[in-house]
């Protein structure tokens, strides 16, 4: 019925050929126009779901109420000594703080003057009273160099050493491994290598560890929204400020940069690697599939050309109809040009094939009339039914996708009206030869044969395949963590595997809003009991326990400690000789005592790079004093300051802490942090699900990454039935018989669960990106499907030797390599992507070219 009209309609573009070229390039220039200026990207994954899902709200109302918490770019300090680390993230959080034009606010978390005062607070009684009781027995030591905080009062302690050795009343068993660390100190410093010195190390022991291996400076970067990195410029700012500073320079710390910002600027960095030339591969390789199929440059160039004015068109209208691509839909290009180009080798092969005279225009315009009646009808299906599988995700909540369906499914119309407009006019200019009867494969007859011979078999085996597959759809997995979709080898990614280990800077936390701080106070208390989590932060948490016991222990420290910490006038920095002779003094004292002391005593080494000290030249002595006391200062200053604590309510706690958990109507945040590393997704399944039995209401990254792989599985279960019943009701009006129709729709549900057997047996995880191979599974195996029925139909009688098993193969050709480039790609979720539209396009191949021939019933063929 169709037939005719498009065949009509071919021969009139065909009549108009320069008039139809020239409207399509016109239009070309306005989509090429609308792309540059109306079309954008972001890499911001939660923007793939809809608002009206109601946990997606509450993470969104979680980002409105705390934006402070939102679009951070953080410097994660990695040191030798937690001193560099603490001097490295103070200069650096200093120079991002005064740089206004890249960044809102900079600061340190841990480094906050009340968590610092309350630091012993923090400990639990036992540990506390260890600590205190070793600070005290190292009391005169400590007054020593609080009075003297150089090298000079260092080694004058060593004397003192030296003395109760001699007298006997010295107990060194207790600080063995403190000094071994300082006689390797002093034997660099000895040697002209010198080394700085952890004091919080050599006096906290273990104690040094709680305090975490790295340090932060978080950011609020102002984000450049016209740059496909919003964030670049402030990362480049806070790149080039740290490699300004001392320990960066020197080798001693390194700075790692994570954070929202940082991982969405790396995600389209990795996204866009390689997409232009992928996609420059991806048409070349077409190019030459496309020669290998209808072997004539002048056939080749007119298909290329309407690809590549479909693929403008389709960008045109996705830069007018969506604004801003995702990181699904921005691979709409590489799939357009994958599946178009099926249209444009149907109807030229066919072209090439027709017994027209193709020396004259009239023998051209006939051959393209009798083309259209061929397959004009086959294409229009075909692009209806493609659509139609990519509109079903339209309406879903999974916006990636829905994007990527509109685009698509309007892209198919677009190739449709291309392949039936424009490929004709160029078809009518180039002229290419006619009469190739190398179109078909007549040596594939015998395989047709065979495969009728055995169809019995065949379909047994094809069935049995099919229960297998259905019987492993259960065990098909969904990744909806889009942690897993990234670079794991970008910078951002790394620096979050260096803190996903400690639970409280775990990316997975999960967080509930409630209306009081006595709530909060309540929720914590039950929410730290659930299975699989380490703790349950408020507002509270800021607040010591068992206050009043450790004050008492504080305060009796003090007592001793504080009169000979606290010296109003300690002595000035020694010079060079001073240094020398304190050095001489000491290795004198200590070389008195050296029979009282085992062979292997630390002592010793101390005593011999001392004497070795006592000669050295200035410099070395100099560097030596600075390398050894140059963090000593702070670190008796943060004693001093930790034994002043005080008693302290939640009204104590800043507000640069407290606006984090408290809001001015009074609602707090409870902030929930697992137990153990939760990068396997069924770990983080039975967290966040084990929460939501306790807090139905609950938030947080956890949640989000959950309850969006739910959400996306709902999404594609509704979508997969809804384009088989919108592909069966087109293939339907079509074909106008039930069994026409089953005969498309078979193989392409062979084929889908074909691609089952694979994901589970490989395995290849489904993911957010990957699982769009559904949507192209549908499309390209129901156009492949239909070709091979309508021609049956119209009295083919030996499918695998037409014109058709030869555009249906090359077709499958360009597409995978169209898909293969994807398949390449540095991104992990993009790369995935491609892996599995090759296995689906595998599978439907298979099905196309082996099981429809073995379904099309016999006796048809043969009454025909």
């Amino acid at each position: 019925m169709l037939s005719a009209p498009i065949g009509r309609f071919i021969t009139f573009c065909a009549r108009h050929a320069y008039a139809v070229v020239a409207l399509f390039f016109i239009l070309s220039g306005g989509a090429v126009f609308a792309g540059m200026n109306f079309l954008g990207v972001t890499t911001d994954t939660s923007k793939m779901l809809s608002d009206r899902l109601e946990w997606k709200q509450r993470s969104d109302e979680m980002g409105r109420l705390f934006p402070q918490k939102e679009n951070l770019l953080v410097a994660v300090i990695e040191a030798d000594l937690p001193e560099e680390g603490r001097e490295t993230a103070r200069l650096l959080a200093e120079r991002l703080a005064a740089d206004h034009t890249h960044f809102n606010f900079a600061e340190r978390p841990d480094a906050n003057p009340y968590l610092v005062r309350n630091g012993l607070m923090f400990l639990d009684p036992q540990p506390l009273s260890q600590v205190l009781n070793d600070t005290i027995t190292a009391q005169p030591f400590l007054s020593a160099l609080a009075q003297d905080p150089s090298a000079r009062g260092l080694f004058g302690t060593l004397s003192l050493i030296a003395e109760g050795v001699k007298q006997g009343q010295a107990d060194m068993g207790g600080f063995q491994t403190a000094l071994s660390g300082f006689a390797d100190n002093m034997e660099k410093a000895a040697a002209g290598h010198p080394q700085l010195l952890s004091w919080e190390q050599l006096l906290g022991g273990k104690l040094s560890d709680l305090a975490g291996r790295y340090q932060f400076v978080i950011t609020k970067p102002k984000l450049d929204y016209g740059s496909f990195q919003p964030g670049g410029a402030a990362a480049d700012a806070m790149s080039k400020a740290a490699q300004s500073l001392e320990f960066v320079r020197n080798g001693h710390v390194k700075v790692h940069l994570t954070g929202q910002v940082q991982l969405d600027d790396e995600e389209f960095a990795t996204v866009a690697e390689g997409m232009v030339a992928g996609l420059l591969g991806s048409l070349a390789l077409v190019t030459l599939w496309l020669t290998l199929a209808v072997h004539s440059w002048r056939v080749v160039l007119p298909i290329v050309v309407t690809l590549v004015v479909g693929l403008l068109l389709t960008t045109g209208f996705a830069a007018v109809a969506v604004g801003t691509l995702n990181l699904i839909s921005v691979a709409f290009a590489i799939l357009f040009v994958g599946i178009a180009v099926d249209f444009a080798i149907q109807f030229s092969v066919r072209f090439r094939a027709q017994h027209q005279n193709g020396e004259s225009e009239q023998g051209i315009l006939a051959a393209l009339a009798e083309t259209g009646d061929e397959t004009g009808h086959q294409i229009l299906v075909a692009a209806l039914a493609t659509s139609a599988g990519f509109l079903a995700f339209t309406p879903t909540a999974f916006l990636g996708v829905a994007q990527l369906g509109l685009i698509a499914g309007i892209g198919m119309m677009v190739a449709f009206v291309c392949t039936t407009s424009l490929l004709p006019a160029l078809l009518k200019i180039f002229h290419p030869p006619l009469d190739c009867p190398s179109m078909g494969y007549a040596f594939m007859q015998p395989v047709d044969v065979k495969i009728r011979h055995h169809r019995k078999i065949l379909l047994g085996v094809f069935g049995a395949v099919a229960v297998a597959g259905l019987a492993l759809v259960p065990r098909l997995q969904f990744d909806g963590d889009p942690l897993h979709t990234k670079n794991p080898n970008s910078e951002g990614m790394k620096a979050l595997h260096l803190l996903m280990t400690n639970p409280q800077s775990s990316p997975y936390s999960a967080e509930l809003l409630v209306k009081s701080l006595d709530e909060a106070k309540a929720q914590a208390a039950r929410l730290s009991a659930v299975p699989g989590v380490h703790d349950a932060m408020w507002l509270g948490s800021f607040v010591p326990e068992k206050q009043d016991e450790k004050l008492a222990l504080i305060q009796d420290a003090a007592t001793v400690l504080l009169p000979t910490l606290i010296v109003p006038s300690p002595k000035p920095a020694p010079d060079a000789q001073a240094l020398r002779d304190a050095a001489q003094n000491t290795a004198t004292a200590l070389g008195g005592i050296l029979d009282k002391l085992p062979q292997q005593d630390p002592l010793r080494r101390i005593q011999a790079a001392l004497a070795k000290l006592a000669t050295s030249s200035d410099q070395i002595v100099q560097d030596a004093n600075t390398a050894l006391v140059r963090f000593l200062p702070q670190e008796l200053d943060q004693l001093r300051v930790m034994l002043q604590a005080k008693p302290v309510t939640v009204k104590d706690v800043p507000p640069e802490l407290a606006d984090d958990y408290l809001l001015p109507d009074g609602r707090a945040l409870v902030e929930v942090h697992p137990n153990g590393v939760m990068s396997n997704s069924g770990a983080l399944r039975k967290f966040v699900t084990s929460l939501q039995k306790e807090a139905p209401d609950i938030a947080g990254t956890a949640v989000d990454i959950v309850e969006s792989a739910r959400s996306i599985v709902r999404a594609f279960e509704q979508a997969a039935a809804a384009a088989i019943v919108m592909i069966a009701l087109i293939l339907f009006l079509a074909l106008r018989r039930i069994r026409d129709m089953a005969l498309v729709l078979a193989p392409l549900m062979l084929s889908a669960l074909m691609t089952v057997i694979l994901i589970v047996l490989l395995p290849e995880t489904l993911n957010f990106a990957n699982i769009i191979a559904l949507p192209l599974l549908l499309g390209v195996g129901v156009s492949f499907n239909i070709y091979f029925v309508m021609n049956w139909r119209d009295g083919v009688q030996h499918p695998l030797a037409s014109p058709t098993a030869r555009a249906v193969l090359f077709s499958a050709l360009t597409t995978g390599t169209a898909f293969g480039s994807l398949a390449l790609s540095h991104h992990p979720g993009t790369a995935s992507m491609g892996r599995l539209l090759l296995l689906s396009l595998g599978c439907t191949l298979l099905a196309t070219l082996v099981f429809v021939p073995a379904l099309l019933p016999k006796r048809d063929i043969d009454k025909e």
